[in-house]
């Protein structure tokens, strides 16, 4: 009797950012598997992917979004990843052009339009400033630095230094910035979980426009963020040293879909 499993999923990325989804209702996925989480992540022995994200039914909202980084453990919000489980939502029919989900960070809201993806994250009250840095949490801890030569620094270790020297075991994710012009940054992040540099974060350049926002390096209110993977667009209103009405916005794009046995 043939006792191999089956998993089907699909593949998506959001300015490189990318992942493989997996539609979870009926519970098919063996979600305390770690070791199977990064086996699928690894980019030699597996599919691929910066992380693994599970859409689930959800009595508060359309659906639930339960994400893994790709060390397997689940993890804080995903903001490229929120943005294409949408786009996963709208491939399998859940939602049409609106949306709002349930993630560890509480309720999201969403719209889709064609590959453009808008995604509503968490508001921002705290800040903390240093000469040589930024911190803030926008459903993911981040550390923003501003730097000279963004092309040519070395992300994978001076990110890891930062994040294990100064965050410890529990650590943060690491943002590298350098201003273009007056509503524009190039960004490089070394991501914890993925233990590396990432194409694109999420909560990382919603995090570089408000850091850089606050810290009266921009006057902008819609700020863009230049990644190695692309584009996105981060607004927000700001009112009395609060950040909120945060929108995240940029393509999330179906790649491939396959059928997995284990």
């Amino acid at each position: 009797m043939d006792s191999t499993k089956k998993l089907t999923f699909y593949k998506y990325q959001g300015t490189g950012n990318d992942f493989v989804l997996v539609d979870n209702r009926t519970k098919v996925f063996p979600k305390e598997n770690t070791k199977l989480v990064n086996s699928l992540c690894d980019r030699r022995f597996g599919i691929g992917a910066d992380g693994l994200i599970l859409l689930e039914d959800d009595d508060q909202s359309d659906f639930k979004m339960v994400y893994y980084n790709a060390d397997g453990n689940q993890s804080t919000m995903c903001g490229n990843g929120g943005r294409c489980i949408v786009a996963f939502a709208k491939k399998l029919g859940i939602i049409t052009e609106r949306t709002t989900f349930t993630a560890i960070d509480g309720l999201h809201h969403a719209s889709v339009k064609d590959a453009k993806v808008t995604l509503g994250m968490i508001d921002v009250d705290q800040i903390r400033h240093t000469d040589k840095f930024h911190f803030l949490n926008t459903g993911s801890p981040h550390h923003v630095q501003i730097v000279e030569d963004i092309e040519n620094l070395d992300v994978d270790k001076q990110g890891a230094k930062i994040r294990y020297g100064m965050y410890g075991e529990e650590g943060s994710n690491i943002n590298f910035v350098h201003k273009l012009d007056k509503s524009t940054f190039k960004v490089r992040t070394y991501e914890r979980g993925v233990e590396g540099e990432t194409l694109s974060c999420g909560t990382g350049v919603t995090a570089v426009a408000v850091a850089m926002h606050n810290a009266k390096l921009t006057n902008g209110d819609s700020i863009v963020i230049i990644t190695d993977g692309g584009e996105l667009t981060v607004s927000f209103q700001y009112v009395e040293g609060k950040y909120s009405n945060i929108q995240l916005s940029g393509p999330a794009t179906f790649v491939f879909k396959g059928e997995l046995a284990w």
